[in-house]
């Protein structure tokens, strides 16, 4: 079976797995990094998402193998080790989850706008976010929190 490096949350891990193994897979099973969801397998969700390099990616579609030449791989246990990041502290205050599931999809997806674009309009926020499927609906209380933390970075 072959052998891949990853460097994950500033850390390297070296994993055995079949050439293929979906990235998501990797870092849940094998990593026990389980805050990145799985929700449809064809990257429509959002609930995958993580940053690769700086960027949202969706790890349901991504192989293991594409990603064991030094990228950076950051999930949402990476984005603050004390869970104080400011999207983190701003969900929380606005009450942004309903059932919480896609929650960490959509923290990351928030993320790479606030690396990118750290005072985004509305509008922006919603064509940022347009891939991240929120099934409870709590889309309000989603920009709210990217708002807020906007304010408070």
């Amino acid at each position: 079976m072959p052998s891949y490096t990853l460097s994950v949350n500033d850390q390297n891990h070296t994993v055995e797995v079949d050439k293929g193994t979906s990235l998501l897979w990797v870092l849940r099973e094998h990593l026990g990094l389980t805050g990145t969801k799985y929700g449809c397998g064809i990257a429509q969700c959002g609930a995958c998402t993580i940053h690769v390099d700086g960027s949202p990616m969706k790890a349901c579609v991504l192989s293991v193998e594409d990603f064991s030449n030094g990228e950076k791989i950051k999930t949402i246990e990476g984005l603050s080790e004390q869970g104080d990041h400011p999207l983190q502290k701003a969900w929380v205050e606005v009450q942004a989850p309903q059932c919480g599931y896609c929650h960490s999809g959509q923290i990351m997806q928030a993320a790479a706008l606030l690396e990118n674009n750290p005072s985004p309009s509305k509008e922006e926020i919603k064509a940022h976010m347009n891939g991240n499927i929120c099934r409870c609906g709590t889309y309000l209380r989603i920009v709210q929190a990217i708002q807020l933390a906007a304010q408070n970075q």
